[in-house]
């Protein structure tokens, strides 16, 4: 009889050793639904999923503090809990009022710094048998991989950024030195691809000179064309070095707050708004997160709106003004 040759093969990144993972962990330990997650601010995030009765799709969103790993992270419960109706900080948290949970599973997913990424988690609809606890150690080690593949390969992101924003330099607007339009819809769809895969929070910004075409038709196109420069500069000035500036059009500025959750991206605006206004530079921002079920098309959309509204409110202002 032949050798049984078995498939060796290094997985192609994160993700697919992820889903490789949640797939034998459900055939070792059965478990309805076996998740790999995000925390992003007060965000859970599902990365990944092995489900066979909740109905929890990939991108799904859970409030961080109703969940059970929350607790489990802060040290108020077990990793492994073959009966929740024991465990009081379990069978208390709000999420056990959203889905049917009798059994759990959590182990955190760790940066080597300690910051915490996710979970690798379970859960099941019935009690389980005692066993589970001592399958813990092999969750925590494949949790401890999980965590190592992807700080190398969120390194490894990091590393093309800096690759990509020296080849964008094709892809600036001549005049101010930020992205043209035509960088920022690649970066937007290098992004989104990154933030499905790793779950990384990203706001977008939408920023509208009020004066523009005021100072070109007053003082002309060399003036306004100043004024659009000083603009580029005091957003390039409050922004990060990560973030993604650029002209998207002849008198509005979009920003990229890569790894910015919603606490980072109001602040990230103030810094902006702070920033144009010690310029003297009248302008509208608005700003929005990127949701997991929607994307950054979705996002820009909505902090143009955002931006619309700021506009007209502050004509109306004005308008009181000079009443």
């Amino acid at each position: 009889m032949p050798d049984m040759q078995i498939e060796l093969d290094p997985y192609a990144d994160f993700e697919t050793a992820s889903r490789a993972v949640l797939a034998f962990l459900h055939q070792r330990l059965g478990f309805k639904l076996w998740m790999m997650t995000r925390v992003s601010g007060d965000d859970w995030v599902v990365l990944q999923a092995e489900d066979y009765a909740y109905e929890v799709v990939e991108g799904s969103t859970f409030r961080w503090l109703d969940t059970f790993c929350s607790r489990m992270v802060a040290g108020r419960g077990p990793r492994a809990v073959p009966s929740v109706d024991e465990v009081r900080a379990y069978s208390s948290a709000p999420i056990a009022g959203q889905m049917p949970i009798k059994a759990y599973i959590g182990v955190p997913v760790t940066a080597a710094d300690g910051t915490l990424f996710g979970t690798l988690c379970a859960i099941d609809p019935e009690p389980q048998s005692e066993s589970i606890a001592q399958e813990l150690p092999l969750i925590e080690l494949l949790a401890r991989l999980l965590g190592s593949l992807v700080e190398a390969e969120m390194r490894a992101v990091e590393q093309s950024r800096l690759l990509e924003h020296s080849e964008q330099r094709a892809m600036t607007d001549a005049l101010t030195g930020v992205l043209s339009r035509n960088g920022w819809e690649r970066s937007m769809v290098t992004e989104e691809s990154r933030a499905l895969r790793y779950g990384t929070p990203v706001c977008v910004l939408i920023i509208d000179l009020d004066d523009l075409k005021k100072t070109n038709d007053s003082r002309g196109h060399r003036h306004g064309d100043t004024l659009l420069q000083r603009a580029a500069g005091a957003i390039r000035s409050a922004a990060r070095e990560s973030d993604v500036i650029a002209r998207i059009g002849g008198d509005e500025f979009a920003v990229l707050g890569l790894g910015c959750d919603r606490h980072g991206g109001e602040a990230l605006a103030q810094k902006i708004s702070a920033a144009l206004a010690e310029e003297g530079i009248s302008a509208s921002l608005g700003y929005a997160m990127r949701e997991p079920g929607a994307g950054l098309e979705a996002a820009m959309i909505a902090a143009d709106s955002a931006m619309y509204e700021a506009k007209a409110q502050r004509r109306h202002a004005r308008m009181s003004d000079a009443g």
